[in-house]
């Protein structure tokens, strides 16, 4: 379907698109420290099958309609900011749960809760949409096979890669906040912080006003 030279391109630029730090990275981050390890890894699943949704509306031809409305795209984009917003004041106000969970007291959030929140900020990420609609056409050979079926391939190893970045930065933030942990007050600042890293980034999305070229 893909020449190595193409694919060996394609991941390349992946790579360097997806290390770059974003609103999933960041989201990543600001879950590790303010939930734990679970919590981020939880939270990276989530978003990865957020982003596969968006790999196969892209692929279906749906993701070019949000790209070629300026309302639409702006709704997404707003949605998802808000959301993040939300999450990061939870994580500030829970503060001390987090710390009391280190502790030993039971995690109140559930594992389909966690995931639900990653999928939402999967889903609505404009990064991922931008990134989605402006590059994976470019690497498709109209005379090597379906063209959603490569756009499926293409978008599945962005995600992939993702996931395995993301995976790094939920170790480094969680060690961290283990550190941290060794004092329940420090744990607080820690959560607060993961918090305010959420609210900081849902606040640059909402000012964030590139649109992604239409496929």
């Amino acid at each position: 379907m893909f020449s190595v030279e193409t694919l060996a391109t394609f991941v390349v630029a992946a790579f360097v698109m997806v290390v770059i730090p974003g609103p999933t990275v960041l989201f990543t981050i600001g879950r590790a420290m303010a939930l734990g390890r679970m919590g981020g890894f939880l939270s990276i699943l989530g978003t990865a099958l957020g982003s596969i949704v968006l790999v196969v509306a892209v692929a279906l031809g749906v993701g070019t309609v949000v790209a070629q409305s300026i309302v639409l795209f702006t709704v997404v984009k707003v949605l998802g900011a808000g959301y993040l917003v939300f999450l990061g004041i939870q994580a500030i106000r829970h503060r001390k749960d987090a710390a009391a969970a280190t502790a030993g007291a039971p995690q109140k959030r559930s594992g389909a809760r966690l995931l639900g929140e990653g999928f939402v900020v999967g889903v609505t990420n404009p990064k991922s949409i931008a990134f989605f609609l402006a590059i994976l056409p470019q690497f498709v050979d109209l005379h090597a096979g379906s063209v959603p079926m490569q756009l499926f391939v293409l978008g599945a190893i962005v995600v992939a890669i993702g996931v395995s970045c993301d995976a790094v930065w939920v170790l480094l933030a969680s060690g961290a906040r283990e550190w941290f942990g060794r004092s329940p007050r420090r744990l607080e600042v820690m959560s607060a912080t993961g918090g305010g890293l959420m609210i900081g980034l849902g606040a640059f999305l909402l000012v964030w006003s590139e649109k992604p070229a239409a496929a």
